[in-house]
């Protein structure tokens, strides 16, 4: 029973303040997706002294203490934990993110993220049994087509580039099939345990490759700014971003990355992309954007209260 005299405080929806104030959130995704791609740019920067596997190593070991220091993901612990959907997630995320690391050690960022950004695309078109799928099958396929250079003389690109990047695509493909079993039973501290557990799977693997060199005090700023770039930053930004974004409205900016790609790959390696590439580019953008939007079409956006 109210007090008399009092009014009750009028309840904010969390889609009033999507639909009224999307600036924010969106800004927040585009930083996220700025920062991930400075990171890559800056972890190349890695590879003379550690090489890709030490650089991935180091990234993880470095971004799953920040996490676990920020987030305390033991806060959000459920009664019966899905641990085994975890590890996977966090394998996933591992061979993600070395597979990655390897492929921008052939490949210049912008290729590399938009044959990985088919993980996520594939999934979206066959979970889905709509026709007009296959023109987003076939956008795609365009896309790498012209990414490859692909002419009568065979391939442009480093054949392990390309494979590298595949099996960073199937990868990413299963960190979302695992994160749909994982988040609603961990929330706030998925991210941050699915770092975790990738950095005690990942870490050995550098350990045994590089050696005692993961640790020399020269590399620590560098490597520090990595782990920063790459997961403390975005992943806080991404959290605050996603309950206030409609699920298609956050899928379709995410499918802008490869292009923040090839702005880091310019400005901070001087990656130089030819034009077919940069339209294969804008087709795998397309096919991406275009998955999204046609999906949501189909049914309501569903926004968290």
């Amino acid at each position: 029973m109210k007090p008399p005299g009092r009014k009750s405080a009028p309840r904010i929806c969390c889609t009033d303040v999507t639909r009224h104030k999307p600036l924010l959130p969106l800004l927040a995704i585009l930083l996220a997706m700025a920062c991930f791609q400075t990171g890559a740019a800056a972890a190349k920067q890695l590879y003379p002294a550690i090489g890709p596997i030490g650089t991935a190593s180091l990234r993880l070991l470095l971004g799953g203490i920040i996490l676990l220091v920020l987030v305390r993901p033991w806060r959000y612990w459920p009664a019966n934990p899905p641990l085994l959907p975890l590890v996977g997630l966090g394998a996933c995320m591992g061979a993600t993110l070395l597979c990655f690391y390897l492929a921008i050690e052939h490949l210049p960022l912008g290729v590399a993220l938009s044959i990985q950004i088919l993980g996520p695309l594939l999934v979206a078109i066959f979970s889905s049994s709509r026709a007009i799928d296959l023109l987003w099958v076939a956008l795609a396929g365009a896309g790498i087509w012209c990414l490859l250079g692909v002419s009568a003389s065979g391939l442009s690109v480093p054949p392990m580039g390309l494979v590298y990047g595949l099996i960073a695509a199937a990868g990413w493909a299963g960190y979302i099939l695992f994160g749909r079993i994982v988040e609603p039973a961990f929330g706030k501290g998925t991210a941050a345990l699915a770092v975790s557990v990738a950095a005690l799977l990942v870490f050995p693997v550098g350990l045994a490759k590089v050696g005692t060199a993961l640790f020399a005090p020269a590399l620590l700023p560098l490597a520090l700014l990595v782990a920063l770039l790459s997961a403390a930053i975005p992943f806080s930004l991404e959290l605050f971003a996603m309950p206030r974004l409609p699920a298609r409205t956050f899928a379709v900016s995410m499918s802008l990355e490869p292009a923040f790609a090839v702005l880091a790959g310019l400005i901070f390696l001087r990656e130089h992309l030819t034009w077919l590439q940069m339209a294969g580019i804008l087709l795998v953008i397309g096919a991406s954007a275009g998955s999204v939007l046609s999906a949501g079409a189909a049914r309501k956006d569903f926004v968290p209260e």
